[in-house]
């Protein structure tokens, strides 16, 4: 496997020297400066890219490999009079990144926002500091803070009493804080930041399109870029919609197995697959990840291996667990991942390695109280890559 590191550029406080002693040897970042729509030039990727490589002297060699993310502009996803421009200016970004080497792309279709969590600072037993989901503040927010138009009908009668219950005995500092942590934008998210009245707005377009609507738009989208990527031996490896159930009102159509069968089945093109998110898929109780490791082996470009613990009574509600002491059998899904690779190397493929990536690790030890983007502090991602290390070390050893 690929050990690498999510680098959001030269603003991220962790810094190409500090990623380069964490062992890494592959960077995963993006052109987060060009807005949605926009051509990545050859002339950018490539000033980016050099930043990432050059090589101080007698110190090991970082590599650009893995792109996330190229945003999708929300026009495709709303399939608009026009979107082929945006499409196009996609697919042009994604040739002019494999002329410059850069070949794997993991990119979402998640209609108007990105990963959401409530919590961005919820403190574990051990003192660390975790990201976190709690539906019943979400429900809170959709109803109460947001007022989305309709929203009751979403909930039941108990859901509505719960958060009715959470929203009034939340402080007004509390209620801004759930509004920023949810649709003011996170560093590292390829979607705009919003107030609330622009929010519901959006919000607003996708009244009338439905799961299969967006899948159609996501399959258009494809059907332009996908013979672009097996042209220049692109790997699109596509992120599940997270939290990965319907949100807001807004379909979401990347969420289970059954999802990832129905897009090979209609976009069956060897360039289509799949990064698999660990953590994301495993916040749905129904999805079985080591089955999902074996199952689409052969179509999974990336992966973003951490776990999540899920609330006993709120099966919705979770948190970013340790990236070995979570709801999911971590070692089953690097087991399968290993299998794969070796299936791929007795097929003669010669670009068999997945590329691998800790994820939101916690906020803990010398990076509490310091200037950290959610999710993504040196110390908690470090001690997720070292575990995940010592897996891949005892089970290589064994196959």
């Amino acid at each position: 496997m690929r050990e690498s590191w999510r680098w959001f550029g030269p603003s991220d406080p962790v810094s190409l020297a500090e990623i380069r002693q964490t062992g890494a040897t592959d960077i995963v970042s993006a052109l987060h400066t060009v807005p949605a729509g926009e051509i990545w030039t050859i002339e950018d990727i490539q000033a980016y890219k050099d930043l990432i490589e050059t090589t101080p002297e007698d110190m090991r060699p970082l590599h650009w490999t893995v792109v996330e993310s190229i945003p999708v502009h929300e026009d495709i996803k709303l399939g608009k009079t026009g979107c082929e421009t945006f499409i196009q200016a996609w697919a042009d970004s994604m040739v002019n990144l494999a002329r410059c080497g850069v070949k794997t792309i993991c990119y979402n279709f998640m209609p108007i926002i990105d990963w959401t969590r409530t919590d961005l600072k919820f403190q574990l037993p051990s003192g660390a500091y975790a990201l976190r989901f709690d539906q019943d503040k979400f429900a809170a927010f959709d109803l109460y803070i947001l007022k989305r138009e309709n929203a009751e009908a979403d909930y039941t009668s108990t859901e509505l009493a719960t958060a009715r219950a959470v929203f009034d005995n939340m402080t007004p500092e509390e209620k801004t804080q759930l509004t920023n942590n949810i649709i003011a934008g996170l560093p590292g998210k390829m979607t705009d930041s919003y107030d609330l009245e622009s929010f519901r707005q959006q919000l607003a377009q996708y009244q009338a399109i439905t799961s299969e609507q967006l899948r159609a738009n996501l399959l258009r989208f494809l059907d332009v870029v996908l013979p672009l990527a097996e042209a220049h031996s692109v790997k699109l490896a596509i992120h599940p919609d997270d939290p990965p159930r319907d949100m807001f009102g807004l379909p979401r159509i990347i969420c289970t197995a059954e999802d990832l069968n129905t897009l090979f089945e209609l976009a069956p093109s060897p360039a289509n697959g799949i990064t698999l998110c660990v953590g994301t898929y495993g916040s749905r109780p129904d999805n079985d990840l080591p089955r999902m490791a074996k199952d689409f082996g052969s179509r999974i470009h990336f992966s973003h291996l951490r776990g999540v613990s899920r609330d006993a009574n709120e099966q919705r509600s979770f948190y970013e667990a340790n990236h070995l002491d979570s709801d999911i059998d971590m070692v089953s899904v690097i087991r399968n991942l290993l299998l794969e690779e070796q299936k791929r190397r007795s097929s003669g493929q010669t670009d068999a390695d997945i590329f691998i990536r800790p994820d939101h690790g916690h906020q803990m030890m010398g990076d509490i109280g310091k200037a950290n983007n959610p999710g993504y502090s040196r110390v908690g991602r470090l001690k997720g890559l070292a575990e995940i290390r010592g897996v891949i070390h005892a089970l290589s050893a064994g196959l």
